[in-house]
């Protein structure tokens, strides 16, 4: 479409978020931060697929879209802590144990985006929840601090949980850190009991 003058622009993503006692857990795992800025419970997430900024009307076709998407809901579960950015930590995060439904729903969903004309970069994926940011990223001894205490972290896991749903969220960039609003949810389809997937069949003629 054509970007009109004063059109408003919206930075978006589709994300899972843990539940209560997952998000209990991981506020656990940030607990004694030694510098950074620990992520608050209501903002952890794990990116499926991160859009970037649109047209609005281009999120509204994103939206739609998603919201005729069938995928089977799966269980996720979190290990380990780790860090980005090697030699200046700029991220601690905690990990997603590798899961086929989550690559499925990202597969679909980064279809689902590239149908409404989103071009979007084929990415590496590393699924994780963001328990805290250092800005600049850390070096010396603020470094090797962070790393001792996610080296304490190691053992970290929360979960499994059920995903049943997941999240269209804006991301606005505020002077402290990324501000989330949450623009829409889409139930994923419950994973079918075995009786009731054989009383479907339907009988021959």
């Amino acid at each position: 479409g054509v970007d009109c003058p004063g059109q408003k622009m919206i930075r978006a993503f589709v994300a899972i978020a843990p539940p209560g006692p997952v998000a209990a857990a991981l506020s656990t795992a940030q607990a004694g931060l030694p510098s950074g800025r620990a992520v608050a419970p209501e903002n952890f997430h794990v990116t499926v697929a991160f859009l970037g900024e649109h047209p609005e009307p281009l999120i509204e076709d994103i939206h739609l879209a998603l919201e005729h998407m069938q995928t089977p809901a799966f269980e996720l579960a979190l290990c380990g802590v780790g860090l980005f950015g090697n030699d200046r930590p700029r991220v601690f995060y905690a990990g997603v144990r590798p899961e086929p439904g989550l690559s499925r729903l990202r597969a679909k969903v980064l279809q689902v985006a590239r149908s409404v004309g989103l071009n979007l970069p084929r990415a590496r994926y590393n699924p994780h929840i963001t328990l805290a940011r250092f800005n600049s990223g850390l070096t010396g001894e603020l470094a090797q601090e962070m790393r001792d205490f996610a080296a304490r972290r190691l053992d970290f896991t929360a979960g499994p949980f059920v995903v049943s749903e997941f999240l269209l969220i804006r991301s606005m960039l505020g002077r402290t850190g990324p501000v989330y609003e949450q623009l829409a949810a889409y139930p994923l389809s419950p994973q079918p009991s075995v009786s009731t997937s054989l009383g479907q069949i339907p009988e021959r003629p």
